[in-house]
C-alpha cells in the first residue's frame, strides 16, 4: 500500500514497530522514501492473524528503467522483521509477487541486513524462490556494502568506548582537542560548507559525490530527529565534517569528508568519537561505519580507509548480499547489458570531470 493511505493511528503503529525492531534500518524507514522522489514507493505490512499486531514491514521502491520500459523493484536493506519468522517472510514475499503484477516488474532485489553466517536464513529464502547474487566485482558495485564494520555501544560509557580503540586512535582523538580543533553542530544553512568539503574529498580520493540537493533532501526528510551535521573547525574555519544518521537502535556514519588543510590535526578521529557519543546519548546499541573493503593488501587503493576504520576496533561483518526474484528473464538480461554500458560510460565521464576539477584547482593555486 502507499504510505499516504495509512490512517494517523496506523502510521503511528508502523513508526513504532520500525523504530523498536532490532532489525530497524534507516533505509527501510518511511522518511527515507521521501529522499528518493524519483522512485515510487509501496509499503508492505504483515500482521499476526490472531493478535493483529505487526510482525513485519518492508519498504519497496519502484522505478521504470529508461530504454527498458519495465519496472524494477528494490527494497534497500530488505525487510524489518525477525529473520527466522518464516511465516512473516513468506507473506512479505507473496506480497512482493503481487506487487510485481501491479507494476509489471521484471525483477525484485533486496540486500538485507543479515549475516552471511546465518545458514538457516539462507536455506529458507532459497526455498521460497530467492536467488543469491554471486560475489563478483560487478555484483559488489551494484549492492549496498556487503562487508561492514560495527561497534557495539550497549553497556559502554564514553570512557570505556575510548579505551576500546587502539592506542594510536585514542591518541589522535585527544590530539585533535589539544591542538585546538573544535566541534560545532551545523544547521541546514551549513550544508553548502559540508558539500564543499565533500567535493574536495571527491577530487582527492576519486569517488562520486551526489549533488547538494540530495543532502538537502535527506535533511528535510529525516531531520531534525534522525540526522546531524557536525563540523570540525580550526581557527574558525571548517576543516572536516560528517553527516550521520540515527534510526531505531543504530547510528550510521553516512557521509563524511575533510579539506586538504590541517589534516595533521586529526579532526576525523574526533568526529568519529562524537558520532559514537551521539549513539550513547540516545541509548543506541550499534554504531555502524557502513562499508569496509575487507581487503588489507598494502597496494590496495582503499587501504588507508580500512586502517582508519579498523583502528576503532569494531566487528567486521559479512552480510548475505543481494537476493533477487526474476519475473521476466529476457528483460532482466537486457537490463544487465544496458546497465553495464551505462556504468562504463559514467565511469569515463566521472574521470573526465575529476580531471577537469583538478586542473581548475591547480590553476587557482598558481594564481
Amino acid at each position: 500500500m502507499n504510505i499516504n493511505d495509512l490512517s494517523e493511528k496506523e502510521l503511528k503503529e508502523v513508526q513504532e514497530f520500525l523504530e523498536s525492531n532490532p532489525k530497524s534500518h534507516f533505509m527501510q524507514s518511511i522518511e527515507w522514501t521521501r529522499v528518493k522522489p524519483e522512485w515510487k514507493s509501496e509499503f508492505l505490512i504483515v500482521r499476526n492473524k490472531k493478535s493483529n499486531k505487526i510482525t513485519g514491514c518492508m519498504s519497496v521502491l519502484i522505478r521504470k528503467i529508461p530504454g527498458i520500459g519495465r519496472n524494477m523493484m528494490y527494497a534497500p536493506r530488505g525487510f524489518t522483521c525477525d529473520p527466522h519468522d518464516k511465516e512473516t517472510l513468506l507473506e512479505l514475499t507473496n506480497q512482493v509477487k503481487e506487487l510485481s503484477k501491479k507494476y509489471k516488474a521484471f525483477i525484485f532485489k533486496m540486500d538485507p541486513d543479515i549475516s552471511n553466517a546465518d545458514a538457516e536464513f539462507k536455506i529458507y529464502m532459497q526455498s521460497i524462490g530467492y536467488k543469491f547474487t554471486k560475489i563478483t566485482p560487478k555484483a559488489i558495485r551494484r549492492m549496498q556494502p556487503r562487508i561492514i564494520e560495527r561497534i557495539t555501544l550497549t553497556g559502554k560509557t564514553e570512557e570505556t568506548l575510548l579505551k576500546s580503540f587502539n592506542e594510536k586512535h585514542r591518541y589522535n582523538v585527544r590530539l585533535a582537542t589539544r591542538k585546538g580543533v573544535t566541534l560545532r553542530e551545523g544547521t541546514r544553512e551549513d550544508l553548502p560548507i559540508f558539500y564543499d568539503i565533500m567535493k574536495t574529498t571527491e577530487a582527492r580520493n576519486n569517488f562520486y559525490v551526489r549533488p547538494l540537493s540530495y543532502f538537502e533532501s535527506i535533511w528535510d526528510s529525516m531531520g531534525p530527529e534522525h540526522v546531524r551535521l557536525i563540523l570540525a573547525e580550526y581557527e574558525g574555519k571548517a576543516i572536516s565534517a560528517v553527516f550521520p544518521i540515527k534510526y531505531g537502535n543504530k547510528v550510521w556514519y553516512l557521509y563524511g569528508g575533510s579539506s586538504n588543510n590541517h589534516r595533521n590535526l586529526m579532526p576525523n578521529y574526533l568526529l568519529q568519537f562524537e558520532m559514537m557519543k551521539w549513539g550513547l546519548e540516545t541509548n543506541c546499541d550499534i554504531y555502524d561505519f557502513r562499508g569496509v573493503t575487507g581487503i588489507i593488501s598494502p597496494d590496495h587503493p582503499q587501504r588507508g580507509i580500512y586502517i582508519f576504520k579498523k583502528g576503532f576496533n569494531g566487528d567486521i561483518i559479512e552480510l548475505v548480499g543481494e537476493l533477487t526474484i526474476v519475473f521476466n528473464p529476457f528483460v532482466n538480461w537486457a537490463f544487465d547489458i544496458c546497465e553495464s554500458l551505462y556504468k562504463a560510460f559514467a565511469k569515463l565521464k566521472n574521470k573526465g570531470r575529476l580531471k577537469k576539477r583538478r586542473e581548475l584547482d591547480n590553476q587557482t593555486k598558481e594564481q
